[in-house]
């Protein structure tokens, strides 16, 4: 890996990524696609991207909001409550939204001569998410080699770690976690009751420093 773009939302496991990867991370990509907490992470993004003098990019995707069907979604209906599992956060899909994601990822890495594309999809989503197992990054990954001139990689460092282990690596940083978004409801502070607030406070027990509403 010469040079890296990050696919980035200003959430904890992404955030993680920045700092770890900052030496080689040439570009910050977050898009916007119309999900009720898009605005709580981009400007999180864009702070932790200006701290770590890494250019930032904000790649508008209107249309999933406007045409996809998942309660994450402006246009979807309330974001459920309690345990982060695939039979509670099945709504919130949006439907191969990593993989349209990354798609517009390897084009403008190779628009920018950047050999790696960076996620960081971890194995507490893999239940949940189709689009961030194992098998997809895999199967991504061969694309982007075989169709793209250089040969662009797609790199998942914490596929296989859960988002206690990455938060475990964040403190070792010394990461500002205050300075990242999960929830899913993206009101004024955390929920507290949400499946990603309930996964959040899991990952971060013993130095989370999150205001919650609850």
């Amino acid at each position: 890996m010469k040079k890296a773009l990050l696919v980035y939302s200003g959430g904890l496991d992404s955030t993680t990524l920045l700092y770890e990867y900052k030496d080689s991370i040439a570009l910050a990509v977050s898009f916007d696609y119309g999900s009720k907490h898009n605005e709580k992470e981009l400007a999180f993004a864009r702070e932790n991207c200006e701290r770590l003098g890494i250019e930032h990019l904000v790649i508008p995707l209107e249309f999933i909001g406007k045409y996809f069907r998942s309660d994450l979604l402006l246009s979807g209906g309330e974001i459920p409550e309690g345990a982060y599992n695939s039979e509670n956060m099945a709504s919130t899909v949006v439907p191969f939204r990593n993989g349209i994601m990354l798609a517009v990822a390897v084009g403008l890495a190779e628009s920018r001569d950047i050999d790696t594309v960076l996620i960081a999809n971890h194995s507490g989503d893999h239940a949940i998410y189709p689009d961030c197992r194992p098998e997809f990054i895999q199967a991504f990954d061969a694309a982007a080699k075989a169709g793209t001139a250089p040969g662009i990689r797609i790199v998942s460092p914490y596929c296989n770690l859960d988002k206690r282990a990455i938060a475990l690596r964040g403190k070792e940083l010394g990461i500002d976690y205050s300075l990242t978004w999960s929830c899913y409801k993206g009101g004024d502070i955390h929920c507290g009751v949400c499946g990603t607030c309930t996964e959040r406070k899991e990952a971060l027990a013993g130095f989370d420093p999150t205001r919650y509403e609850k």
